[in-house]
């Protein structure tokens, strides 16, 4: 009989601490959840700061052109977006812009330079940038996978560009983004790691 009382106590406790721990387990798992989208939220924010730089917003307009400098003025020589983002014959972005910057006259290139769909856009056809739950919700819907992203961020030439955009023709250099490309690539592999959280508008 006794062993019998105590093999029931012993499998009440057992049970007792089996509940505990899944119930501590779970609270856990929830609050590790709730870090990991705030992270990504701050992580998004991050990505935010660059993607609306003037080194990355020229290209990413809702005009029918780009713009050029840390005003984000029209672009020189009535330079039009043309039917593929390239211009227009005659006037082609590749016609100045090559693989490479050209520090003696002071002209940007890298490979493939072109402007970004408008189905990208970065602002509003009043030139205002766009808030950052608008941009997040694009950059997450036009994101196929959630790895093709980062690995746009890593290895897009124009992407690369922005963060060594050479000296402008008078001879100063260009503004930077207020990351690193290393720093740029860590926060956009977070917010990817959290499912791509994006802020609700205000």
């Amino acid at each position: 009989m006794r062993s019998t009382i105590f093999r029931f106590q012993r499998t009440s406790v057992i049970l007792a601490a089996l509940a505990w721990l899944s119930t501590h387990f779970a609270a856990a798992q929830g609050s590790a959840a709730q870090t990991s989208k705030e992270a990504g939220l701050a992580a998004w924010q991050q990505v935010y700061s660059v993607l609306t730089h003037p080194r990355c917003i020229n290209c990413h307009t809702a005009t029918n052109y780009p713009e050029q400098g840390d005003d984000r003025h029209r672009h020189f020589f009535n330079v039009v977006r043309g039917p593929g983002g390239k211009g227009v014959p005659g006037l082609n972005c590749a016609t100045c812009h090559q693989g490479a910057n050209a520090d003696s006259t002071g002209v940007p290139g890298a490979h493939n330079w072109h402007l970004a769909p408008l189905s990208m856009k970065w602002q509003d056809t009043s030139d205002q940038i766009l808030p950052s739950a608008d941009i997040c919700r694009s950059v997450s819907e036009h994101s196929k996978e959630a790895g093709g992203v980062l690995r746009h961020h890593q290895q897009e030439p124009l992407v690369l560009w922005a963060f060594q955009p050479g000296p402008r023709r008078d001879g100063t250099e260009r503004s930077l983004p207020p990351l690193t490309h290393e720093q740029f690539v860590a926060a956009t592999r977070t917010w990817v790691e959290a499912g791509m959280p994006c802020p609700s508008n205000p």
